[in-house]
């Protein structure tokens, strides 16, 4: 039997200033050469049980560690981090926790001067790392010019140069593109070294997998076992756990509702579309477009938009018009303009005066106050609008400058976003995907006409994402109007009624998500690779040409 090269056994984390513990005494081994898939609700625990393997927990994270986690036999409780580092690279959930030099090449090289190594060696190394992420036009960059896709690669490529034992990955692609997630994964598989990943974007990674943990609410572990039989026999109970599904084990469920059972089990877009070719019919599609926003009149103009960051031009004369109650997705590759243009639109980074407007007003004329009350902002990283030191206290700020009693509608959105047994913990101590709700929740506290959301679902796992995903609709049918911005084209599929595509820093298109998503030319001209279902029904065009337009969950009924 082969000697676990990560080995974790009882173990749980209690954070300074917390009073319960976090994970449920894990039990966890990852072989070398294994690659592990770590799933779970947020909250339970994984992105805790990952710091511990590389010593941040208990050495630099102020925590408290339960139980004992080994790396090629070091207690990673007696061992310095330094020395744990040369054998684990880690890339955080956050890009930005972990730069710390003014450019991507001194950024790759810190950790290998670190260790003195050769300057040949490590020029060598550096160069290498930035080819496999693609960043080896930007050596001399500031990580700060990146996207926060390619800050996540530079992440990357710091812990590629080490060349470590096992990589632990936390959300690695959250912030990239599909066609950057699908490169990263790529060149991933190729490392030779065993993976630890949390990941919620399994359809880019899901056939390289060796082997999937799945913790529930608590942190226990609930399954482990091959994907095969995770997603395929087990995925009833797998699912009850609210973790993301491949989409086409999330189209399998659907299918058998409707009595398609597949004589296999699919695990990636290209099997679930082998698996509906090799069946001799299929029902019809129930493709039912979302209607028309309800309202002729235009909630936000932008008019000939040009934002530059420095010497570079981050948007290059944008015009569009979202009605009143759209439903509007942003999609574009990393450093395509989508978070430029949604901060724009917001007024977090002041337009041009004339070039947006918001209800008719000028947003580069409006004064703070007045436009927080018509359009509410969410951050692409929820600790970047956090001000206070309690949850309940951050709800509550915004109406409280305003003079508004905060009570009653804080105790309502903290139990609606599931947050009321944090009401008085600091927000920077909550899980990713506790920040995000609680970043959302606070940009509906003083109930805005128009919200705007950067990666709104990033952190959250399926429940979560479905339960703001529903509240998000639920508030665009009360005639609200939603943009989002979004690497998850099935997410746009599925919820948004328009789509504005950005490539270069332009609008390249702006329509109906049935039109650009069906559009594989256009997707590819700009970057991008078409959703999940779109790729899968690709496979059906001649055997079932009803289903070659099969975009969409929610058109198997």
């Amino acid at each position: 039997m082969t000697q676990a090269l990560v080995e974790a056994t009882g173990v749980r984390v209690r954070y300074d200033g917390g009073p319960d513990w976090v994970g449920a005494g894990v039990d966890l081994t990852v072989a070398p050469g294994e690659f592990v898939l770590l799933l779970g609700p947020s909250g339970c625990g994984k992105s805790s049980l990952s710091l511990t393997v590389n010593g941040l927990v208990p050495h630099s994270v102020p925590a408290e560690l339960d139980g004992v986690v080994t790396v090629a036999g070091l207690d990673t409780r007696t061992t310095p981090v330094a020395t744990l580092a040369g054998r684990v690279g880690m890339v955080f959930q956050d890009p930005d926790a972990q730069v710390v030099t003014g450019s991507v090449l001194d950024e790759v090289c810190f950790a290998l001067e670190n260790l003195l190594l050769p300057a040949v060696e490590v020029e060598r190394r550096a160069a290498e790392a930035l080819e496999q992420v693609g960043l080896a036009g930007r050596a001399g960059d500031d990580p700060a010019t990146l996207s926060g896709g390619g800050r996540q690669r530079l992440a990357l490529a710091c812990a590629l140069a080490m060349r470590p034992e096992v990589l632990v990955l936390d959300e690695p692609t959250a912030n990239l593109d599909p066609v950057a997630a699908y490169e990263l994964y790529r060149h991933l598989v190729q490392v030779d070294a065993a993976v630890l990943l949390i990941e919620h974007n399994l359809d880019d990674v899901i056939a390289h997998v060796d082997r999937v943990v799945v913790l529930d609410a608590a942190g226990s572990v609930r399954l482990s076992g091959p994907p095969l039989e995770v997603f395929g026999a087990r995925v009833e109970e797998t699912a009850a756990t609210g973790v993301w599904l491949p989409t086409a084990a999330l189209a399998a469920r659907r299918l058998a509702a409707v009595g398609v059972e597949l004589d296999t089990t699919a695990l990636t877009p290209e099997e679930l579309g082998a698996a509906l070719a090799a069946r001799c019919s299929l029902p019809p599609l129930a493709s039912v477009p979302r209607p028309a926003p309800p309202s002729q009149a235009t909630a936000i103009a932008v008019r000939e938009l040009t934002v530059r960051h420095g010497e570079r031009t981050a948007l290059r004369d944008v015009s569009l018009d979202v009605p009143a109650g759209d439903f509007l997705a942003i999609v574009g590759v990393n450093g395509a303009g989508k978070s430029t243009l949604a901060q724009a639109m917001a007024g977090v980074r002041t337009p041009p005066r004339g070039a947006v407007r918001i209800g008719g007003k000028d947003v580069a004329a409006l004064a703070a106050r007045e436009l927080s009350d018509l359009v509410g902002f969410v951050f692409q990283n929820p600790e970047h609008q956090f001000v206070t030191g309690s949850v309940a206290d951050e709800l509550a700020h915004g109406l409280r400058v305003r003079g508004i009693t905060a009570g009653e509608r804080v105790s309502r959105l903290l139990e609606r976003f599931d947050l009321a047994r944090h009401r008085d913990a600091n927000p920077f101590t909550l899980s990713h995907g506790e920040k995000r709700r609680l970043s959302v929740a606070t940009a509906l506290i003083c109930e805005p006409h128009v919200l705007v959301l950067d990666e709104p679902t990033f952190g959250q796992d399926r429940s979560r994402a479905a339960e703001l995903l529903d509240l998000l609709l639920t508030l665009n049918d009360e005639g609200r109007t939603v943009v989002i911005v979004t690497q998850d084209l099935q997410l746009v599929a599925e919820h948004a009624r328009h789509v504005a595509l950005l490539a270069g820093g332009r609008l390249v298109a702006h329509g109906a998500v049935e039109r650009v998503l069906r559009d594989d030319a256009l997707l590819e001209e700009a970057g991008l690779r078409p959703p999940p279902l779109r790729r899968a029904a690709a496979l059906l065009a001649h055997r079932h040409p009803h289903w070659a337009g099969l975009t969409r969950l929610g058109d198997i009924a």
